[in-house]
């Protein structure tokens, strides 16, 4: 049970999730859905009333449904409501008042974050009726101004990712952005036409532009859909480099299109780096973030593979040099990657989730339905079916992905003779510290450049038979 507390006792109860209350006056609004379902799958916005600060009354849903996730209400100082729905099959802005409610500035565009979190802001009201708000389509994302009009224009900035906290200051918003030359920084925003911008805090790390691998955006058929890849070449000129292909981890999230310091790492080594938007991703609309329910473990792989493919055939790099990298739920993907005969040479999985059905009880409370959801009978990594080399990167202590299934897996793969090495770091969680991707990354350079060297020396010489 989940219930909202005020200082004059419990206000709300459900038994399922309640998130970003908003008050205005004695009217409060705030969204909630079932604990067997995710809140990017289906939500609900409600308002109610707190007479005398008391429990709340009248309750009323306003938006969301089995079919809908709504999420992100917030008051306007007239008592309208605002909030996002993906009701079109995009996250979009809508406004509830006098029991109707409409479209604000509708596009074909996600204008919410997946909500790992409760407190994000993907919009915020401005003075004078405005509105600004992020607008993400595919990797990239952008800042929208709304004006009372509900006409809108894109504010020019140097940024193709914008977290979700906006934070307004006057008629200026505070946000954080990035790009693929530019690390984090935080930022005012002017929103009068004047493209100010203010960076009120960078980053220490600022690389010269020359020492940076810019993507470049391709579109890869993925079934009956279209898997969005952010290719890295590597810094120096190479006709066919190895690959590492990248899953995301989330699995419900997206690469995001900014500078990346681990893939940086390796295309100053030599290597393409493609980060794979498979299907399940978020930035592309309901239908696609869809996709993967069921088909944990296949759809995901299936894409990288012909993200993989798609490489080797355009000549861009290497036939044989191609391996599979990821986090988390990417760990996983990179895993279920190499239990079939695809182009995969080797995987590394770091923090990696080994079986979506016990997942189911390890995960974080608020994501147990997450697997259930995604998962499948055949989802679970089996030892037995693994065909190429694995390098397995653990903490020790990971509350979310426990040690104890890797090591199985380890001592499993290694009896088959495929096991690279499990490296464990003592004291370390699900996310690992600064200290531990260096050296997660060192051994995974190390990893490749073993298979590589193999690959060389059974290579012949030019001229020998």
């Amino acid at each position: 049970m989940t219930a909202f507390v005020g200082e004059h006792g419990t206000l709300h109860t459900t038994d399922g999730f309640l998130a970003s209350p908003r008050a205005l006056g004695t009217r409060i609004a705030w969204s909630q859905w079932a604990g067997d379902v995710m809140p990017w799958d289906s939500s609900e916005v409600w308002i109610g009333h707190r007479p005398n600060r008391g429990r709340i009354q009248q309750a009323q849903r306003v938006a969301g449904s089995p079919e809908e996730s709504a999420l992100q209400p917030t008051w306007g100082p007239d008592g309208t409501l605002y909030f996002i729905s993906d009701g079109s099959g995009w996250w979009n802005l809508y406004r509830w008042r006098d029991g109707h409610v409409d479209a604000v500035a509708p596009v074909a565009a996600e204008c919410a974050t997946a909500p790992w979190e409760s407190t994000y802001s993907n919009y915020v009201l401005l003075p004078r009726d405005r509105i600004a708000l992020t607008v993400q389509s595919g990797p990239e994302q952008r800042l929208v101004l709304v004006e009372s009009d509900l006409t809108s224009r894109v504010v020019d900035l140097p940024y193709t990712t914008i977290k979700p906290y906006l934070a307004p200051l006057g008629d200026r918003v505070g946000l954080i952005g990035a790009s693929p030359t530019r690390e984090p920084e935080i930022a005012l925003v002017a929103t009068d036409g004047s493209n100010t911008l203010d960076v009120i805090r960078r980053s220490s790390a600022r690389p010269e532009p020359a020492r940076v691998s810019v993507p470049e955006v391709l579109r890869v058929a993925a079934g009956d859909a279209t898997a969005t890849v952010l290719f890295y070449p590597p810094l120096e000129d190479s006709k066919q480099p190895p690959l590492i292909v990248r899953p995301h981890a989330g699995p419900t999230y997206n690469s995001e299109l900014r500078l990346n310091p681990e893939v940086q790492f390796f295309t100053s080594r030599g290597f393409a780096v493609a980060e794979v938007d498979y299907r399940g991703s978020t930035g592309y609309g309901r239908s696609f973030r869809k996709a993967l329910d069921g088909g944990w473990g296949h759809v995901d792989v299936e894409d990288c593979c012909n993200v993989a493919l798609h490489l080797i055939e355009a000549g861009r790099v290497h036939t044989s040099a191609v391996f599979i990298s990821g986090s988390s739920a990417g760990g996983y993907t990179a895993l279920k990657a190499v239990c079939d005969d695809g182009p995969f040479a080797l995987a590394v999985a770091r923090s990696a989730i080994i079986d979506p059905q016990r997942w189911r009880t390890t995960a974080p409370r608020f994501q147990r339905p997450h697997a259930t959801i995604l998962a499948s009978a055949t989802s679970p990594v089996r030892a037995d079916e693994v065909r190429r080399g694995v390098l397995l990167i653990h903490g020790v202590a990971d509350d979310v992905a426990p040690v104890s299934d890797v090591r199985r897996l380890a001592a499993a793969v290694q009896d088959h003779g495929l096991l690279v090495d499990l490296l464990e770091f003592d004291g370390v969680g699900h996310y690992l510290s600064a200290a531990a991707r260096r050296s997660a990354v060192e051994a995974e350079l190390a990893a490749y450049q073993a298979v590589l060297s193999r690959m060389r020396s059974a290579t012949p010489a030019p001229g020998v038979a």
